[in-house]
């Protein structure tokens, strides 16, 4: 009987391990340039920024970051309203070096990173994600307050000329 039992939990871990590989927040196939592209031209249809969220699927802190942004539709908002986002990714066989060199090797900072674009697709920051961490996860108010400070409207200078 215990035979079984233990049989039964190593089969249903296994399968509860092959889900979670099967996950793939990054497309390793992507074109990086193509998207980022496309993407500050919807910017620039929407009065968006681009916010790219550089990282891999063998990231543990990638996939925390995008599990706590599709599970928080507060945190949702935040990006989703104010950016259009892509999803750029790094691993071993894809570095997506030209990419990553047009904005200035954001992957110093370690993973993920996070580079928002203007509406013309010049880099106007660079986050290091472990600023928006807490203990083992992140911090809903820091995404939040980051994703608020960094919008077209928040870099609208006439919003500061008295």
């Amino acid at each position: 009987m215990k035979k079984q039992i233990s049989l039964t939990l190593i089969f249903i871990l296994a399968i509860l391990f092959a889900q979670a590989q099967t996950e793939k927040v990054y497309d390793e196939n992507a074109d990086a340039a193509a998207d980022i592209k496309k993407a500050v031209d919807m910017a620039k249809q929407e009065n968006k920024h681009v916010l790219i969220v550089i990282g891999g699927n063998w990231c543990p802190w990638c996939l925390r970051l995008n599990k706590m942004i599709h599970e928080d539709p507060e945190i949702e908002s935040a990006l989703y309203d104010n950016y259009v986002v892509v999803k750029v990714n790094y691993d071993k066989e894809h570095t997506n070096m030209p990419v990553l060199s047009k904005l200035d090797f954001p992957q110093r900072l370690g993973f993920p990173v996070i580079v928002i674009l203007n509406q013309d697709g010049q880099r106007i920051h660079t986050q290091n994600s472990a600023y928006l961490e807490l203990e083992k996860s992140y911090d809903k108010k820091k995404l939040i307050g980051f994703f608020n400070d960094w919008t077209v409207a928040k870099l609208d200078a006439s919003n500061y000329i008295n």
